[in-house]
């Protein structure tokens, strides 16, 4: 039985085609993010973060190409700041707010409310500290998993980080097909559009309160787009989780998952940033974009390039 022996490649810190690559990317990014966006911190040590983990090591080259479609991911959500969607279709405000109470309202003595609407009014001080914390783990989680996967699958973690992207994906662009006003505008603003809304950390800012700091606050400062409810991210992120947890038959691992998920969707709901059928709809995206990968994608060419960029990373 004969062995395949995968040739060793040499690590090359600087030639002349990676530093030509390096500088227009550079370049290109800074330029953009100038003119289009206005420069800030976070673009320069995004950068800096990127060219050193790049260039300094071996396994920082590989960690760069582990994250890759992370980056991709932000630098897209970044980037809705450039053309806003609500300039592309209607923001739906009273509409989305009045189905949700039809299909999902709660009776109270008062009338019917939706569940946002019911949570504000039954709110508890563990759940106030609770809830943020589960939202919090939406990418930590997922990035952890890529570190586990690194390390001991780099063909699942290949998959599982560009089906994150993928979601990302289809999301951004059901964003501008439809966009959509959170509860917490509703709550704040009532059903007049106001195009420049500032993200607003709704009913995380208890989690800041509880604990004197900045996280969210300074978080939902810097939302790019404020009418993207629909789909709910957060949501679908933990479906993948379940999904990748499942498929490699990781049983703590998808118990798990499927806590944080649970814990995330009662989070978006509970805290006033989406509506139930947001995160149904989130979970959906991630669904799809999971059947789109494994039943479409990975059965064309594509699945050349995937393994060719899991290379890069072995």
């Amino acid at each position: 039985m004969s062995t395949i022996v995968r040739p060793y490649r040499q690590f090359e810190r600087f030639t002349p085609n990676n530093l030509i690559v390096a500088l227009l990317l550079s370049l290109c990014y800074l330029g953009l993010a100038y003119y289009v966006i206005g420069w800030r911190n976070d673009h320069l040590n995004l950068l800096a973060l990127l060219l050193v983990s790049y260039f300094a090591t071996p396994l920082s080259r590989k960690i760069f190409w582990a994250f890759l479609f992370f980056v991709i991911y932000w630098l897209l959500y970044d980037s809705l700041r450039a053309y806003p969607n609500y300039l592309v279709n209607e923001v739906s405000i009273q509409e989305l707010y009045e189905f949700e109470k039809q299909v999902f309202g709660i009776t109270t003595a008062s009338g019917i409310v939706t569940p946002n609407e019911f949570a504000a009014i039954n709110s508890h001080p563990f759940l106030d500290v609770l809830a943020p914390a589960f939202y919090l783990t939406w990418v930590p989680i997922p990035m952890l998993f890529v570190v586990y996967l690194f390390y001991t699958n780099k063909t699942m973690m290949a998959q599982f980080a560009f089906s994150f992207l993928l979601a990302n994906i289809v999301g951004l662009i059901i964003y501008y097909i439809y966009p959509a006003a959170p509860p917490w505008y509703v709550a704040n603003y009532g059903f007049d559009f106001h195009p420049n809304t500032p993200g607003s950390p709704a009913g995380l800012i208890k989690f800041d309160e509880f604990f004197g700091i900045n996280i969210f606050e300074g978080m939902y400062a810097k939302n790019g787009n404020v009418f993207a409810a629909i789909p709910s991210l957060h949501s679908a992120f933990p479906v993948l989780l379940v999904y990748f947890g499942i498929k490699m038959r990781l049983v703590a691992a998808y118990i798990f998952f499927f806590i944080i998920l649970a814990g995330i969707w009662f989070a978006a709901i509970y805290t006033n940033h989406h509506y139930i059928i947001d995160v149904l709809l989130g979970g959906l995206t991630a669904l799809f974009s999971i059947l789109l990968l494994e039943k479409g994608l990975m059965k064309t060419r594509f699945k050349n390039w995937l393994d060719n960029y899991t290379e890069l990373l072995k």
